[in-house]
């Protein structure tokens, strides 16, 4: 097993913080709040989902990660756990809050070298988990888990139904409610 990033002691929440192209499996072990998963985990599952690729399609051909989807719902099924694949255009009353451990969502991100911004965006996959009746943003690009809020009328901010609702907002609502 190699090495890989330290949690963040951040209200106690396991938060893995980015590397390489490593989102998917960041997001991973920042949902199951462990580190279960490495770069040479997620490489293997490449390996197994096209076993006689030259080229995986299934990650970056530099090695670096970006893994796709099915490498994210292999993952989770070697675990027994039950990823289903949610359409937004799907009614949000659907979702039994109360029966998911989290979600990991795929989300534009801006690219940049350094301190320069690029004008490209890639697709970017961070993790939302639930902990102690409250939502938490456990973006490997953050800094700390951010609060995003809960299900309730205490709860002013972001709840998990609204985040499904809006996808393609998250990550500018998460920052701004994040520096709030």
């Amino acid at each position: 097993m190699s090495e890989g990033p330290a949690p963040a002691a951040a209200e106690g929440l396991y938060h893995e913080r980015q590397r390489l192209e490593l989102c998917a499996v960041h997001a991973l072990n920042n949902v199951l709040q462990q580190r279960r998963f490495t770069q040479e985990a997620a490489d293997e599952i490449c390996k197994r989902l096209a076993p006689d690729a030259r080229m995986n399609p299934h990650c970056s051909f530099l090695g670096t990660g970006n893994y796709d989807v099915n490498v994210i719902m292999a993952a989770l099924h070697s675990l027994d756990f039950a990823a289903v694949w949610w359409d937004k255009r799907r009614s949000l009353e659907q979702l039994v809050l109360s029966q998911i451990l989290g979600f990991i969502i795929n989300v534009p991100s801006n690219v940049s070298l350094g301190f320069m911004s690029l004008p490209l965006r890639r697709k970017h996959w961070i993790a939302v988990r639930q902990v102690n009746g409250t939502y938490y943003n456990l973006d490997s690009k953050l800094k700390a888990p951010a609060c995003i809020g809960g299900e309730g009328p205490s709860y002013r901010m972001l709840c998990p139904r609204a985040l499904v609702r809006s996808c393609w907002l998250c990550r500018g609502l998460w920052r701004r409610l994040a520096a709030g």
